[in-house]
């Protein structure tokens, strides 16, 4: 399908994507948060019929209006990346990848564009509970919006619900609801989400502990802490329940991303679960005699009884998943080189049927047809080189997971504390500092989080059927190279221009009595 990449092509074509979605991903969190956070805020305000909860609504929403803007134009320059940067990808599953992508476009986008217009701009043209329902609205469009964006990339970490059609060398879809109710598209989108919901209640309450070190706004700072302390608690416990389910999701489906989160090299039953550690950096192949860690203080059996409700329960590791022979439901589970070997009988059974549907040898392809189906779910293994290169950046991915956790811990903490100090929150300025503090630690858990999900699939770009090796286009390295550093210039200029924005409008602050301070 494909010739020969230039590495170096690879490298700079998945830099250029990681830039720009880690970029987008800066600002589509808060997005999701403050729509949350400002409809409840002007919920509040059609309950009580108090002027300071619209006010107080409408300060939030400022915020969320700058940030939205911005994150739309990173978002569409990230979807055109499909087509010029990973040209191959887009022809192979092209057919089920662009369907979610369309639906966003053409029902979440516009439902965001129709509402967010009355939001802003109509509380004195319509009536409150119709001010009300076009803030829901919004904020349902911009989740909407992250479902099929989600959905399309859950079908990255796990394809289903598609055929091959060898005719003409694409992936088609014959299971729409497959696809968009995949356990693992469900598990992504509520885990996602609801993670950017903690980093609207920690955004919230940071910057309302600026306005209490500043002695600035008493009554609306404490009022949006209240409520920010409460959202983000309530969102951290459901973040737990659904990154269990992930952690599950990425047990079944791609294990060798379990193995490197977990720094695990050999498996077995009754694996420990790692708290806090160090790798040895001396480990450089997985089949070597080196410690893996330094350190490291793990709770005993609990991996296995997370992935499978038992304590001993068996879960492969690194060199299990290479070399094969262990049991699974399937049976004895291939070996790394076996699945290549096999993906290339797949790969020139492909070239073999379409020579022979163009010699009219009817024959031959029902044959070549029915070996590919056969080997085809190993198909993408026959562009892999080396059994090792099906191991991700282990290091990369270990510390990435592990501080999510670790950072997940804390604002459950924090979200504990300023609840249980709520009363006097504005006496304890040690905790004001640590609020503030916090916001970038939120934005460092949530770009970690999509580490660990794409650094951890690695070398694919669609799990077991299409590395990125097959899947990048046909450019010279130089071009993208040019392109990366042109959008590192323009997304960080854009980043601080909005960053700028936000704070003089922070400064500038909510339009309420200063009496209330």
């Amino acid at each position: 399908m494909v010739e020969s990449i230039d590495s170096s092509l690879i490298d700079w074509s998945r830099a250029q994507f990681a830039l720009t979605a880690a970029y987008h991903w800066l600002f589509v969190p808060l997005t999701l948060g403050l729509g949350v956070i400002m409809s409840v805020m002007e919920t509040m305000y059609l309950v009580t019929g108090k002027d300071f909860w619209k006010q107080t609504a409408r300060f939030w929403m400022k915020l969320f209006g700058i940030n939205f803007a911005i994150g739309v134009a990173t978002g569409l320059i990230l979807e055109f990346e499909f087509g010029t940067n990973w040209s191959n990808y887009s022809w192979f599953v092209g057919d089920i990848f662009g369907a979610p992508l369309a639906i966003e476009g053409v029902v979440a986008f516009f439902m965001e564009a129709t509402f967010i217009a009355i939001m802003f701009f109509g509380w004195d043209k319509v009536s409150k509970k119709a001010h009300l329902a076009s803030t829901w609205l919004t904020t349902a469009g911009a989740t909407l919006s992250a479902l099929w964006i989600l959905v399309a990339n859950a079908w990255m970490q796990h394809p289903t619900g598609m055929v091959f059609n060898p005719d003409t060398v694409r992936n088609e879809m014959v299971d729409f609801w497959a696809v968009a109710l995949s356990p693992m598209a469900i598990n992504k989108f509520f885990h996602t989400v609801i993670s950017a919901w903690v980093l609207g209640g920690v955004f919230v309450i940071g910057v309302s502990s600026w306005f209490l070190l500043r002695k600035r706004q008493r009554e609306f700072a404490l009022a949006s802490i209240r409520i920010g302390a409460i959202f983000g608690l309530a969102s951290s416990l459901l973040l737990l329940w659904t990154g269990h389910g992930s952690a599950q999701q990425v047990a079944d489906k791609q294990p060798m991303k379990l193995a490197a989160m977990e720094g695990l090299y050999k498996g077995g039953n009754g694996v420990d679960l790692i708290g806090i550690a160090a790798l040895n950096p001396a480990k450089k192949e997985y089949s070597d005699s080196e410690n893996p860690f330094l350190f490291k203080i793990a709770f005993p059996n609990m991996l296995s009884f997370l992935v499978d409700w038992d304590t001993n329960s068996y879960v492969p590791g690194i060199a299990d998943l290479i070399d094969g022979g262990y049991a699974t439901e399937q049976g004895i589970a291939l070996s790394a080189q076996e699945k290549i070997d096999r993906g290339k009988v797949a790969i020139k059974a492909l070239s073999d049927y379409r020579q022979a549907v163009k010699d009219k040898d009817h024959a031959a392809a029902q044959q070549y047809d029915a070996v590919l189906k056969e080997n085809f779910d190993y198909f993408g293994y026959g562009y892999i080189a080396n059994p090792s290169d099906l191991i991700p950046s282990v290091p990369l991915v270990f510390y990435s997971f592990h501080v999510m956790i670790i950072l997940g811990g804390y604002f459950i903490l924090m979200f504990i504390v300023a609840l249980l100090l709520s009363r006097k929150f504005a006496e304890h300025k040690w905790l004001q500092w640590i609020c503030l503090w916090s916001i970038p630690l939120a934005y460092i858990a949530g770009q970690a989080g999509w580490v660990v999900a794409e650094v951890g699939r690695q070398p694919w770009a669609i799990q077991d059927l299409l590395p990125t090796n097959a899947a990048v286009s046909k450019l010279a390295a130089s071009s993208v190279q040019i392109t990366f550093f042109l959008f590192l210039i323009l997304f960080t200029i854009l980043l601080i221009a909005e960053v700028r924005i936000m704070v003089k409008a922070i400064k500038k602050g909510p339009e309420l009595a200063e009496e209330q301070s």
